[in-house]
């Protein structure tokens, strides 16, 4: 066995009393918490086409890219399993991407909820 495996077998030597005080304290304090981690991306304006035709668009915004998956803010209601692009500009040319909704749900910041902004996790093709 090299020094990257883990060993085998056996059960682990950490045991979790989920009754302990102090840790009860630790996850009461933490109930309410939500993570949003749009803050690490600089949102860009951008237009979604919901479906297979060249339908009207709508507006929003990428919240969040990275290979494989866009996070998409916008006004519009959009199922589960549907087709969408996403346009928006960057270095000066249009850059269009494909994708399929994978989950969606409504925002959870003040200034989401007062908007009627959903959130959007797209797989690009």
């Amino acid at each position: 066995m090299s020094h990257f495996e883990k060993p085998r077998g056996g059960p682990s030597g950490n045991t979790v009393d989920w009754n302990d005080p102090h840790l009860q304290s630790l996850l009461s304090k933490t109930e309410g918490w939500s993570l949003d981690n749009r803050s690490t991306f600089t949102p860009l304006p951008c237009e979604i086409h919901v479906g297979w035709g060249a339908g009207a668009c709508r507006p929003g915004s990428l919240v969040y890219e990275q290979p494989g998956v866009l996070v998409v803010a916008t006004q519009a209601i959009i199922p589960m399993g549907e087709q969408m692009r996403v346009d928006r500009i960057q270095g000066g040319a249009l850059r269009s991407t494909w994708g399929v909704v994978v989950d969606g749900r409504e925002g959870r910041r003040d200034d989401d909820r007062a908007r009627g902004v959903h959130i959007y996790w797209v797989h690009s093709r």
